[in-house]
Order: C-alpha cells, then sequence, then structure tokens
C-alpha cells in the first residue's frame, strides 16, 4: 500500500512539469502572467518595507532604515 500511495505521489509531482514551446513563450512573458501587476506600486512597497524594516538585501531596494537610498 505504501509503494502505490509513493508511486501515485510521484506521478502526480512530475505531471506538473511541461516543456513550453517557443511559439508558446509569448504568452508567459504578458503583464497579466506577471507576479506584481503593478511593477511601480511593487518597488514602492519594497522600499517603503525595507525603510520599516531598517534592512536591506531581501529585495530591491537598497539603503539603510531612514527611507533614504
Amino acid at each position: 500500500m505504501q509503494k502505490l500511495t509513493v508511486l501515485v505521489l510521484a506521478v502526480v509531482a512530475v505531471s506538473g512539469c511541461a516543456q513550453v514551446k517557443p511559439w508558446e513563450r509569448g504568452n508567459l512573458s504578458k503583464d497579466v502572467m506577471a507576479w506584481q501587476s503593478d511593477p511601480l506600486k511593487g518597488s514602492l512597497d519594497n522600499h517603503i518595507f525595507f525603510s520599516k524594516e531598517g534592512s536591506s538585501g531581501g529585495g530591491q531596494a537598497a539603503g539603510g532604515g531612514c527611507g533614504c537610498n
């Protein structure tokens, strides 16, 4: 029973992988496929977060906790 469970889980995990054809890559590069739909808002949110957090290096913003670059 355990071997069957492992086999089913392995098949499910591998079935999520798919090769993208060169002519399909244009669909993946559209704005609706982006993690952040508004890059300016994302940049501002990162800047505010790292300014309040007092750290840098985990994102795109650089600088100290003072809010200046």
